[in-house]
């Protein structure tokens, strides 16, 4: 005799469970899980290092902007 549990989840259940997560994302995460363990491929980034670059660049972007601001200005003051 089986469990009890053996028929726990319906088919129908299954196949909606299944549709609702995609395994690309399933496997993306296992690897940034790896990677923020210290376990990644080498070079791979960990989630604080992609959050830090993602800070990075958006100073950059706004440091790149206000140099343009200046740099227009300056021209307008020499001419």
């Amino acid at each position: 005799m089986g469990s009890k549990y053996t028929k726990r989840y319906t088919a129908e259940f299954k196949r909606d469970a299944i549709a609702l997560v995609d395994s690309e994302s399933l496997r993306g995460w296992y690897r940034q899980a790896k990677a923020d363990r210290g376990e990644g491929a080498p070079g791979e980034l960990t989630t604080a290092e992609r959050e830090e670059l993602k800070r990075l660049r958006r100073q950059t972007a706004e440091q790149a902007k206000t140099i343009e601001v200046l740099r227009k200005a300056a021209a307008e003051s020499t001419g």
